[in-house]
C-alpha cells in the first residue's frame, strides 16, 4: 500500500514544476509531471546521497538526461535541501538564475551532468560507470568497498531515438557495467505526436541484446512496483539493467494527460487549477509546499547524511591501514600533479629526429602514464593509428576492469560523452581519439565538454591534406575552424616535439578548458627554436634582425617549417621577416594585449599565414592587404606530396606570397 505521505510528496513535485514552467510561460510540464513517482521513488528509497555534501565522492550519480525535464529535478533538489530555494524555482528559465530551461554542471549544486541534447546523459552516465568500475578495482580491498555506488539515468523516447544511446549502451553491454541502472520513462508521445508515427521497435529487446538486465513496470505510478524493480536491478551484478516505466505523459493533468500538447508548454491557469483538484491537492498558492512534505523530505536527507558518515568511517579504517592506497588516492584526486610534468626532460625531448606529431604524442601519453596514473582513456577503434595506447596498463573490459586502455569501437560521438562522463565522474583524467575529419561525429559532445567546462581531451590525429592516398573523405578541411569557433575549446596543431609536449601539458593541467590535439600522420622536423613559449599559444620562432620586421609569416603545424625555409630564402633576396609558429590561436588570445601586440606588432601590415586546412579565420591575423595561403576546395587521393605542391602549400608560394605584398 503507498503510504500517503508519499503520495502527497510525489504531488508536491507535480505542483512545483507545473507552477515554475507556468509562471516562466516556459518549459515541458509532461515529464515531470509523469516521471515524479519514478524519480522520487529513486531519491527516497534507493539513491544514496547527502544534500549537506554534494560533492560526496562514493555517492550515487544521478543524470535527468531529458534534460527538457529540468523542472523535475529542480524541485528535487529544493525539495531535498540542496541549496534551491522557492525564489530560484520561482525565476525559472530566468537570466541569470539558478534554475536555467535545461540542468548546467558548475551552474546547480546537484546537477552531475549538462543534459541539453537528448541522449547525452544517456552516454555520460556509461561513461561515469565505467569509471566506478576501474577506480573499484584499483583501490577497493576486502571488507573496503572504497569505490561502491551506482549511476543512474533517466530519459524517455528521444533520448532512445537517438544514435549516441545506441553508441553508448552497446558498449555499456559489453563492458558489463553492472551499476548502471537505466530508468526508461516511456509514454509514447513525442512532440509531433505518438512515438508510432516514427518509432516502434521494441526498445526492451534492443537492451537485452546490448547484454542489459530487462525489467517492467507497467504502472509507472507504483512505486512499490518501481522501488523492486530498482531492488532487482541492483541485485544483478554482472549486466548493466534497464527499467522500462510504463507513464502517462503530462500524468494528472486532465486535458493533457498523454498528448503530445503535455511535452514542452505551459499548462494554462486553468489546466493548473484542474491538475490541483484532480491530485487532490488543496492548496491554491502556487510554490506552496505543507510542512509535512518538507519534514518527509527532511527527514530522508538526514537519514542519508549516515551513508556518508559509515563511508568516511571506513575510509579512515582504510587510509590508516593501507597507506600507500591512501597515497595512490591522493595522487588521483590531486589536480595539480601534471605540473610535474613541467620539469620532466623525458617528457618535453621524447624526439630530435624528424617525426610525426601523433608518434610523438603516443610517447609524451607514455612518459605521462609514469606521472599521472589515472590517465585513462583510448580510441574510437583507431589507436595503431592515433597512437594512444598506454603500454603495460591493459585493456578495460568486463573481464579486466582494471585496464587503463579504452576500447570504444567505432562510435565516436558516444566516446567523447564518455569521456566527459568519465572526468565528471571524479578521479580520473580521461582523454579520446579518432581521426581528425572524424571530428565531425563527435562535435556535440565536444560542444559539451566546453560548455560544462570539462577538461576533456581529444587526440585528433591524420589532421590535413597530409593524409594523402585516402583521399577527399579522409583529409579535414574546415574542421580547425569549426572546433576554433567553439567558446572555451582550445585547438593545438603543433609543429614538433617540444610544442606536442606543450600542448599535452596544457592539456593535463587545465581544469576547465577542453583541449584538441591535431597531430600530422607525416614526418616533421624538429625546429630549432621551439620551446615552452607555446605555452603562450603563439611566439616568435624565428625573429628578424631588424627592429621592425620587414613581413610576418604565421604557420602551425607541418607548415611551420615551410615558413621558416621561406625565410631563409627571402632573406637571401634581401626580406628580413618574422616567423610566428600559432601552435594554439585560442591560448594566444587569451594572452596580455602587451605579449600579442609583441609577437605580431601592428605596424608590420606585410603578412602572410599558412596552414594546409581551410583559410577561415586567418584574415584577422593577416589582415586585408595579407595573404592566406591553405585549402579553398576539398583534398583529393594522392602521396601526400604531390598534394602539397597541386594545392600551393609550399615554400615557394610562401616565398611569392610574402614578396607580392
Amino acid at each position: 500500500m503507498i503510504n500517503s505521505i508519499d503520495t502527497k510528496s510525489v504531488n508536491a513535485i507535480r505542483i512545483l514544476s507545473a507552477d515554475a514552467i507556468q509562471k516562466a510561460n516556459s518549459g515541458h510540464p509532461g515529464l515531470p509531471l509523469g516521471a515524479a513517482p519514478m524519480a522520487y521513488t529513486l531519491w527516497t528509497k534507493h539513491l544514496r546521497h547527502n544534500p549537506a555534501d554534494p560533492n560526496w565522492v562514493n555517492r550515487d550519480r544521478f543524470i535527468l538526461s531529458g534534460g527538457h525535464g529540468s523542472m523535475l529535478l529542480y524541485s528535487l533538489l529544493h525539495l531535498f535541501g540542496y541549496g534551491l530555494t522557492v525564489e530560484d524555482l520561482k525565476n525559472f528559465r530566468q537570466f541569470g538564475s539558478l534554475t536555467p530551461g535545461h540542468p548546467e554542471y558548475r551552474h546547480t549544486v546537484g546537477v552531475e551532468a549538462t543534459t541539453g541534447p537528448l541522449g547525452a546523459g544517456m552516454a555520460m552516465s556509461v561513461g561515469m560507470a565505467a569509471a566506478e568500475k576501474h577506480l573499484a578495482t584499483v583501490f577497493n580491498e576486502p571488507g573496503f568497498p572504497v569505490v561502491d555506488h551506482y549511476t543512474y539515468v533517466l530519459g524517455g523516447d528521444g533520448c532512445m531515438m537517438e544514435g549516441i544511446s545506441y553508441e553508448a549502451f552497446s558498449l555499456a553491454g559489453t563492458l558489463g557495467l553492472s551499476k548502471l541502472i537505466v530508468l526508461y520513462d516511456s509514454n509514447d508521445i513525442s512532440i509531433e505526436g505518438g512515438t508510432n508515427i516514427a518509432f516502434r521497435e521494441n526498445v526492451a529487446k534492443r537492451f537485452e541484446s546490448f547484454g542489459f538486465q530487462t525489467l517492467l513496470v507497467e504502472d509507472g505510478t507504483d512505486i512499490n512496483a518501481i522501488s523492486k524493480a530498482i531492488e532487482e536491478a541492483k541485485a544483478d551484478t554482472e549486466h548493466p539493467s534497464f527499467i522500462q516505466i510504463k507513464t502517462k505523459i503530462g500524468a494528472g493533468c486532465p486535458a493533457k494527460e498523454g498528448k503530445a500538447s503535455a511535452h514542452g508548454e505551459p499548462l494554462g491557469a486553468d489546466n493548473i487549477k484542474a491538475l490541483r483538484e484532480n491530485l487532490g491537492w488543496e492548496y491554491e498558492e502556487p510554490f506552496f509546499v505543507p510542512e509535512d512534505v518538507y519534514d518527509n523530505f527532511r527527514s530522508i536527507a538526514e537519514n542519508n547524511a549516515k551513508y556518508e558518515e559509515e563511508w568516511n568511517n571506513l575510509f579512515a579504517e582504510y587510509s590508516a591501514k593501507f597507506p600507500e592506497k591512501k597515497a595512490l588516492w591522493d595522487k588521483y584526486y590531486d589536480k595539480k600533479l601534471a605540473e610535474e610534468l613541467y620539469d620532466n626532460e623525458e617528457f618535453w625531448n621524447t624526439v630530435t629526429v624528424p617525426e610525426a606529431t601523433r608518434n610523438i604524442s603516443g610517447k609524451c601519453i607514455n612518459v605521462m602514464k609514469n606521472v599521472l596514473p589515472n590517465m585513462f582513456g583510448g580510441a574510437a577503434d583507431l589507436a595503431p593509428s592515433t597512437k594512444t595506447y598506454m603500454d603495460g596498463l591493459g585493456d578495460f573490459s568486463k573481464e579486466t576492469p582494471e585496464g587503463s586502455n579504452m576500447h570504444f569501437g567505432v562510435r565516436e560521438l558516444a566516446m567523447a560523452a564518455i569521456g566527459n562522463g568519465i572526468y565528471l565522474h571524479g578521479g580520473l583524467r580521461p582523454y579520446v581519439s579518432t581521426f581528425f575529419v572524424f571530428s565531425d561525429f563527435l562535435k556535440p559532445m565536444a560542444r559539451l565538454s566546453s560548455l560544462m567546462k570539462v577538461p576533456n581531451v581529444y587526440v585528433l590525429t591524420h589532421d590535413s591534406i597530409g593524409v594523402g592516398e585516402d583521399g577527399p573523405t579522409h583529409q579535414p578541411i574546415e574542421q580547425l575552424a569549426m572546433f576554433r569557433a567553439m567558446p572555451n575549446f582550445y585547438v593545438w596543431r603543433p609543429a614538433d616535439s617540444c610544442e606536442t609536449a606543450a600542448a599535452w601539458y596544457f592539456a593535463e593541467t587545465s581544469e576547465e578548458k577542453p583541449s584538441a590535439l591535431v597531430l600530422s600522420r607525416q614526418k616533421m622536423p624538429q625546429l630549432e627554436n621551439s620551446s615552452k613559449e607555446a605555452l603562450k599559444g603563439a611566439y616568435i620562432l624565428c625573429d628578424s634582425t631588424k627592429e621592425v620586421p620587414d613581413g610576418i609569416i604565421m604557420a602551425t603545424g607541418s607548415e611551420v617549417s615551410l615558413a621558416v625555409e621561406a625565410r631563409e630564402i627571402l632573406l637571401k633576396e634581401g626580406m628580413d621577416v618574422r616567423v610566428v609558429s600559432m601552435p594554439c590561436v585560442d591560448l594566444f588570445e587569451d594572452q596580455s594585449d602587451e605579449y600579442k601586440e609583441s609577437v605580431l606588432p601592428s605596424s608590420v601590415t606585410k603578412r602572410v599565414s599558412v596552414e594546409a586546412l581551410s583559410t577561415f579565420g586567418w584574415g584577422k591575423y593577416t589582415g586585408l592587404n595579407g595573404k592566406n595561403i591553405g585549402m579553398t576546395t576539398f583534398g583529393a587521393s594522392s602521396p601526400a606530396e604531390k598534394l602539397f605542391t597541386h594545392f600551393g602549400i609550399t615554400t615557394e608560394a610562401v616565398v611569392e606570397a610574402m614578396k607580392s605584398l
